[in-house]
This record gives C-alpha cells, sequence and structure tokens, in this order.
C-alpha cells in the first residue's frame, strides 16, 4: 500500500501536469468507488472546474477545485495515469477526467479498494473521511506531549499505536519499522509505559524518516510503484523491513521478523529491547 512518501511523490509528479487544466467530462467505469454522489451527480459537479492545485494529508490526495475538494484515497493499489483522449480504456481503469488539453486522468485500481469523496470546502475536515484523522508528523503539535496523551490509555503494542491514523497520519508499516528501530524501541513494547524522552526520539525519527523517503521517491516494493515515471529508492535504504536476516547496520545481530496485531514486524532484537 502506498504510504506518506508514496502519495506525496504522486502529488509532486501529479501537480504540475494537471493542474489549471479544465475537466470537460469525466467517465466512470464502476461507480462504487465514488462515496458521496451518484456518477451523474459527480459529472455534473466536476465539469467545467478547473484543477487550481493538488494537496495532501497523510495517504489522502486532495484536489482543489473553486468550492469543492476531490478527496482521493489511493488504498492497496490505486494508479494515476495521463492518457490521450482517445487511449484504449484498460481492464483495471475505472475513472476518467476528460481534459480541455486533449488527454486524461485515468484512475487504475486492480481491486477496486481506491475511494473518492467529493467535498464542499466548508464540510472538508467536519466530516469522513478527514475528520477523524490524527496529526502527521510533520504538523508542529506532533511533538511528545501530543503523543503522551495520546498513549495514555492505550494498553496496545507501540506498533499498532502507530499505525493508528487517529493518532498519527500517514505512517503504514514500513515507515513505522523504520521508526522504531531509528528510535530503538522494540515493537511489541506497550504504548502507554514509553516516556516523554522516547517520544521525543519517535517525532525526531518519524520526520528524519519520511523526509528521507519523500526525497528518495518513496519506496517501490510489493505491488506499489508510481504510474508517472517516478521509481522510488528507499527501499535501498531500509534498515529492518524486509531485511529478515540480513545483518543489522548498528550492531550486525540478524533482522527477525514477528508478527504484532496481525502485521509482519521487522526489528533488531538487540537494539530494540522491552526495557
Amino acid at each position: 500500500m502506498p504510504e506518506l512518501p508514496e502519495v506525496e511523490t504522486v502529488r509532486r509528479t501529479l501537480e504540475p501536469r494537471i493542474k489549471n487544466k479544465k475537466i470537460d467530462s469525466v467517465s466512470v467505469y464502476y461507480a462504487p468507488l465514488i462515496k458521496t454522489h451518484t456518477a451523474q451527480e459527480f459529472n455534473q459537479i466536476l465539469v467545467g472546474r478547473t484543477v487550481q492545485s493538488i494537496d495532501r494529508i497523510g495517504k489522502y490526495l486532495l484536489f482543489n477545485f473553486e468550492e469543492y475538494t476531490l478527496i482521493s484515497h489511493l488504498r492497496m493499489e490505486g494508479k494515476y495515469y495521463i492518457k490521450p483522449l482517445d487511449s484504449t480504456i484498460s481492464k483495471h481503469e475505472h475513472l476518467r477526467f476528460n481534459l480541455n488539453d486533449g488527454t486524461c486522468l485515468a484512475y487504475n485500481d486492480v481491486r477496486k479498494f481506491g475511494t473518492f469523496d467529493l467535498k464542499l470546502n466548508t464540510e472538508l475536515y467536519q466530516t469522513l473521511p478527514l475528520s477523524k484523522l490524527g496529526l502527521e508528523p510533520f504538523n508542529p503539535a506532533f511533538d511528545e506531549y501530543y503523543l503522551k496523551q495520546k498513549f495514555m490509555h492505550k494498553k496496545q503494542a507501540i506498533k499498532p499505536a502507530l499505525l493508528d491514523q487517529t493518532i498519527v497520519l500517514g505512517l503504514g508499516n514500513i515507515y513505522v519499522d523504520e521508526v522504531l528501530f531509528c528510535a530503538k524501541l522494540h515493537p511489541e513494547k506497550k504504548a502507554h509505559t514509553i516516556g516523554l524522552k522516547r517520544l521525543k526520539n519517535i517525532v525526531q525519527c518519524s520526520q528524519v524518516v519520511l523526509h528521507k523517503a519523500i526525497d528518495l521517491g518513496g519506496s517501490s516494493i510489493r505491488t506499489y510503484t508510481d504510474s508517472l515515471g517516478v521509481t522510488g529508492r528507499f527501499q535501498n535504504q531500509l534498515n529492518v523491513h524486509m531485511q529478515l536476516g540480513k545483518p543489522c547496520p548498528l550492531c550486525d545481530t540478524p533482522i527477525m521478523k514477528i508478527k504484532v496485531s496481525g502485521r509482519g514486524t521487522y526489528y533488531c532484537k538487540k537494539c530494540q529491547s522491552k526495557r
């Protein structure tokens, strides 16, 4: 699944290609992806509107159209393509935003898990899916005191706590493993037992890991690759995730894999003790 760095890479790659272009029509081939309107309503609202910009919050892309915002979540395998209007519709293509320059923005999704929510700007953060989101690690309010308050009553392990998008926005399985390695925390350590000093390490490591991943275009591993010509290189910099049996870059101890709340989790048993 694309995580924050991959979605940010898509945003940076896509925005200059469609910004200031007008939507002439929308072709909907699989309507269940649209969560807020019928396919006809969706088309009627967007026709004639210009893409003013593309923002991102966590793993969501926000396409800005005057008083409306289109919220797009790629889920497991969603991808965008820019194609000529007369190009063949591919097997897993479910939406086309037909633009006034003779191209279209096509949405492709093998599993059909992606979502589209079209919202008035006045309700954008007051309604789902954005209303219950936590803070991104880049938010100035994301600090050790914020995490202490959020983890106060969390009896669960730190790994699933950091995956909770109502607490930390944008981290997924890959980057939580890397953040915990950076912070020298065992993935099964109970979230509510972690002190302020170590929580500050989590904040700093989250920012460092995500900044580095964004600079490298994200991670192109498993099923995710950017469809607009950008191949992520952060997978070449992973310290523990997917590194089972390889020597820890700090102490040479073989990297281990365990299940934490059902998620495959990689860590170094020497550098990341439960103490």
